[in-house]
């Protein structure tokens, strides 16, 4: 009679643990980040380093937002590039025309000018920080420069807002 009892126990006990251990892996660079409880995306945690990529807390000279930085080491395309430590970064608020679309080779030649073999810093979207793609959704930074905003200024994206973003990419126009 008592064993029933005890493989509820038990069973109770193994489900209990793994759901206390659930973890979401990032398909581009395999590193672990917790799960956000309000919205089942993974995040970066806030005062860790991940690969080759620093933490930021504090204010810095590229801006007081920056969060995370890292070497960029490929350009995918004039919205997404990818950052040793943090894996595919795409650019929030903003889209820029696709392979084959008139001004694609502009943008990817603008964003690889300002960005490729440097560190750039990024400023996570705090609201939705991963696109359905598993990419990190951020505002980049280099050299002091809101690379995002430089975009829009000079004419090789469109605003693309998709809420909920804490950024709004209007402002910068």
């Amino acid at each position: 009679m008592r064993f029933p009892y005890l493989v509820i126990i038990m069973l109770i006990l193994i489900l209990g643990i793994s759901g206390c251990t659930q973890k979401n892996v990032d398909q581009s660079n395999g590193s672990f980040y917790p799960l956000n409880n309000t919205n089942n995306s993974p995040e970066v945690p806030e005062n860790s380093t991940t690969n080759n990529a620093t933490t930021n807390n504090s204010k810095d000279s590229d801006s007081p937002n920056v969060e995370v930085r890292g070497k960029c080491y490929k350009v995918v395309d004039g919205d997404t590039i990818d950052v040793e430590g943090v894996g595919r970064v795409r650019f929030v608020g903003v889209n820029t025309p696709e392979r084959g679309e008139p001004g694609y080779k502009s943008a990817k030649d603008f964003v690889k000018k300002r960005c490729l073999g440097k560190i750039v810093g990024l400023d996570i979207d705090d609201y939705k920080n991963r696109d359905k793609y598993h990419r990190t959704l951020a505002v980049v930074y280099v050299d002091g420069i809101n690379l995002n905003q430089e975009l829009l200024k000079k004419k090789y994206a469109e605003v693309m807002y998709i809420p909920p973003s804490e950024f709004n990419p209007y402002s910068w126009t």
